[in-house]
């Protein structure tokens, strides 16, 4: 009976440290994301395509690109009712958390006024995305609302992933550019390496199981779910 107890116990410490770490990636990832960027905002070399939107719509309205991508997320949940998507802790978590850590890194970075210190925010902005990525995936909280659309669509009319994707992001692009987004070779770079680095780091922060295996994205790169 006692080395029963013992085994209980120390289970229910490894689910609790498994479910710590889980949700400590869960909202670093989701933080990193926001700072990430706000670091591209800053750069003044373009944006990643939903945050072309997201600028487009805070210039024209005059609320802050954080508050812009807060209401547009929690907007595109409204339409995952009729595609009977189930939001996770994670997708709350992700139209709550990144807006405001963008926000608040907006607040204390100042705009790069040299190449240099551009392209520098720029750089850090997209590998930061990636990592981000990687840890906000990794810890397995339930889809993006802009994935849950996208993946929801994907269900609904027999597209590919691809196409679906594509599509959604150059509407947005399109749109946010004409609303007054900034488009430029940050986003082109953004579109080409942020497949790959979230590949890396998904199985840099891949978290095992509770019976020990690792859990990791497989699959090409250009396949991956961006937490968005």
């Amino acid at each position: 009976m006692k080395q029963a107890t013992t085994t209980t116990g120390g289970h229910l410490l490894s689910a609790h440290g498994h479910l710590t770490r889980r949700l400590s990636q869960l909202y670093i990832g989701l933080t990193l994301y926001g700072v990430s960027s706000a670091l591209l905002v800053r750069s003044g070399l373009g944006l990643e395509p939903w945050n072309v939107l997201h600028q487009g719509l805070a210039e024209r309205t005059g609320l802050s690109m954080g508050i812009v991508l807060t209401v547009v997320g929690a907007t595109i949940l409204l339409l995952w009712i009729p595609l009977r998507q189930r939001p996770g802790l994670g997708t709350i978590s992700n139209v709550l958390v990144i807006g405001a850590a963008m926000d608040a890194t907006l607040a204390v970075t100042p705009d790069a006024r040299t190449m240099t210190a551009r392209i520098s925010l720029m750089v850090i902005g997209i590998v930061l995305n990636g990592a981000a990525t990687g840890l906000y995936i990794a810890a397995r909280f339930g889809p993006g609302p802009r994935d849950g659309l996208m993946t929801g669509l994907n269900r609904v009319t027999g597209l590919s992933i691809r196409l679906v994707r594509t599509a959604i992001e150059l509407t947005v692009v399109a749109t946010g550019f004409l609303l007054g987004g900034t488009v430029g070779v940050g986003t082109l770079l953004y579109a080409l390496a942020i497949g790959p680095l979230a590949q890396l780091f998904l199985r840099v922060f891949a978290v095992p199981s509770e019976s020990g295996s690792t859990v990791v994205a497989t699959g090409p790169s250009k396949r991956v779910i961006l937490p968005r």
